[in-house]
């Protein structure tokens, strides 16, 4: 569909398993050549680069190990994406994590926000917002120094945001919004674009507790594919500052009118 993604190069965080991977998996399947991180070398960071790989070429994946809580790490995996590629075009700040570590059971007794481990809220708000701006600080100047490049940030549910019980999870989706628009403005006539794409509801990964997901009602993660394509993609090039909401994604309009009954504003 998108004759741009051919030879695309992108770089998703968290792409071992959940969204990240089958984000990568539709963008391969597209033409792109993906490089996904994990935040160690797991069995399922080999699984997703060996699924990609049996589905598009083995040329078509790198798997890098890289917790993107550490700077040093980060720059590690841009620098060896491009070295491998030569470039990145577009990177796709996926990686997160949620409240489990918190409370297992956050769903059904929501915690106070001080009865919260301070290290796993260090671990939250480090992985959600420092990662975020780790992977961008490295791989945007090159694309400004080339007049093109794509920074898609993965958020959550507006309600989550300020949810009783979800702290810090919510607040820590809320600063990627805020930097997200803040970004936009400040990349403004470069030629790259920032945006947020969410999927709009609970989705079936295990940020969730299990007794969640074992009670169903969730969208599949196949709910980002045809949102984080048109990301991807020329046809949303000059596209920034915008909130895309891939529940609302209707994959029969055309791609214009798909994204534009998508789009969602969280700031005026």
């Amino acid at each position: 569909m998108y004759e741009s993604l051919k030879g695309r190069i992108v770089l998703m965080t968290g792409g071992s398993r959940g969204l990240g991977r089958d984000m990568a998996l539709a963008l391969a399947a597209a033409g792109a050549r993906v490089a996904i991180t994990g935040r160690s070398d797991s069995q399922s960071l080999k699984d997703a680069v060996a699924e990609i790989a049996a589905q598009s070429g083995k040329d078509s994946v790198l798997g890098l190990v890289a917790d993107v809580r550490s700077m040093d790490e980060c720059t590690r995996a841009v620098n060896r994406t491009i070295a491998h590629f030569g470039r990145v075009d577009v990177l796709v700040n996926n990686a997160g994590m949620g409240m489990r570590g918190i409370s297992e059971s956050y769903m059904e007794v929501p915690p106070r926000f001080y009865d919260a481990d301070p290290a796993v809220w260090d671990d939250i708000v480090a992985t959600n917002v420092n990662g975020m701006f780790y992977m961008s600080r490295i791989a945007v100047p090159p694309m400004v120094a080339r007049g093109f490049g794509k920074v898609i940030n993965i958020s959550t549910s507006t309600g989550v945001l300020t949810r009783k019980g979800l702290s810090p999870y919510g607040p820590s989706k809320a600063a990627m919004e805020s930097l997200s628009r803040i970004w936009a403005n400040d990349l403004e006539g470069t030629g790259v674009d920032v945006n947020v794409f969410l999927p709009g509801a609970a989705t079936d990964t295990d940020i969730l507790p299990e007794s969640r997901r074992r009670a169903g009602n969730m969208l599949p993660v196949s709910v980002m594919r045809p949102g984080i394509l048109w990301l991807c993609a020329d046809e949303s090039n000059g596209m920034t500052g915008g909130r895309y909401v891939a529940r609302l994604w209707d994959p029969k309009l055309p791609p214009a009118q798909a994204a534009a009954g998508a789009s969602e504003k969280l700031f005026a």
